[in-house]
């Protein structure tokens, strides 16, 4: 499909988008309930999966089911409530709301993970989903990935550390990535000189911040204090859980590694020199620098964490999970439209297009200030 970038129409996109937005309704207690439905799939998925996890070392059915536990905290609920997808339910508790959920203590119970929660509000909802595709978007893999792509290591070796760094991603860019986002806000406030460096070592003062408030509280919650709730069932069977909980976390950062880096990283995917200027600008490139995935019923959604609606949710991301279904169509039928591609593809051939361009087999499009380009 070719695509005329400067005779888009934005103007006519802003008016057709902003039309629709008119006919999303306020969130009720029935998107509320669909998403306390969609989190008990989640809690029953850990229980089952820490109910057999003490039975033989690296079960490998229990680490699946306490992976998608984990997977669907952070996709299923995390995502959407820190976005105010509900904040607007009459009478929602104020922990499923942006400014309750995962802050101060909470954080143990609505979200313990490698990412400090206020970091990746601030890395996410802001940066990410306002310079998408820019200099400024840190999820921009392409250039996050520059020595990768520009080294002298031979093809099958490059291909190797993406699949290696797929098991860690989670805590090796993430966590570290977030709280580095955090860090220089703070410092700009304070009229400070802001940092390029993302610091890892544990003795520095942003060492010692991402190890304090990212990988020991989580290092300590999963890996010790949940198998020593075992010990009543004898040493073997602590030591079978701690041991299947890492083949889980292992899981855990290879399907969440899969359901959001192919979101916004392809050769058919657009990334931008300058900010956006318009609205009808921001929402083009929300589109073009988007990609879907299969969808369909509540159960596919679910094993995506309704990351395979990418594009309604850049455009809408204040959307409850129970209304992206609906949204669907009518976002193609704009697409359409506008002659824009409305991309939705399999997550897995997504998948090994992002590898691709990790690896510098292929780049990312530019859509400015080139004045037509060519997409799939």
């Amino acid at each position: 499909m070719h695509v005329d970038y400067a005779s888009v129409d934005r103007k006519q996109l802003a008016k057709d988008i902003d039309e629709l937005r008119k006919k999303v309704k306020e969130p009720t207690q029935e998107d509320f309930q669909h998403l306390k439905k969609v989190e008990l799939w989640g809690r029953l998925c850990a229980i089952f999966g820490y109910a057999t996890a003490w039975i033989i070392p690296f079960n490998p059915i229990s680490a699946f089911f306490i992976s998608t536990a984990n997977m669907s905290r952070w996709a299923n609920v995390t995502h959407p409530v820190m976005h105010g997808a509900y904040d607007k339910v009459p009478n929602v508790p104020k922990r499923y709301t942006r400014k309750g959920y995962a802050r101060g203590w909470r954080r143990i119970i609505d979200w313990l993970d490698w990412i400090q929660p206020e970091a990746w509000d601030i890395e996410h909802n802001n940066l990410h989903h306002y310079r998408l595709g820019e200099k400024e978007d840190q999820d921009l893999i392409e250039q996050n990935m520059e020595w990768l792509r520009h080294s002298k290591i031979p093809m099958w070796a490059r291909y190797t550390i993406v699949i290696l760094f797929m098991g860690i991603w989670k805590a090796a860019y993430y966590a570290p990535t977030t709280l580095h986002v955090l860090n220089n806000i703070k410092r700009k406030k304070a009229g400070l000189p802001e940092t390029d460096e993302t610091a890892r070592n544990p003795f520095s003062k942003d060492g010692t911040a991402l190890w304090l408030n990212c990988y020991l509280p989580y290092v300590f919650f999963r890996f010790a204090f949940l198998p020593m709730l075992f010990l009543p069932f004898g040493v073997e069977a602590a030591t079978n859980v701690l041991l299947t909980s890492l083949l889980a976390e292992l899981f855990t950062n290879i399907h969440s590694f899969t359901v959001i880096v192919p979101n916004h990283s392809a050769e058919d995917i657009y990334r931008f020199n300058q900010p956006a200027t318009s609205k009808g600008e921001f929402y083009l490139r929300q589109i073009i620098g988007s990609v879907n995935y299969t969808s369909g019923s509540d159960l596919i959604d679910f094993s995506h964490g309704w990351l395979n609606y990418q594009i309604e949710h850049h455009i809408f991301p204040f959307l409850p999970l129970s209304q992206y279904q609906k949204m669907r169509p009518e976002i193609q039928k704009i697409c359409e439209k506008h002659n824009l591609p409305y991309r939705q593809e399999n997550v897995f051939k997504r998948l090994r297009m992002s590898m691709d361009l990790m690896v510098g087999k292929t780049r990312l499009l530019v859509a400015d200030p080139e004045p037509t380009v060519t997409a799939n």
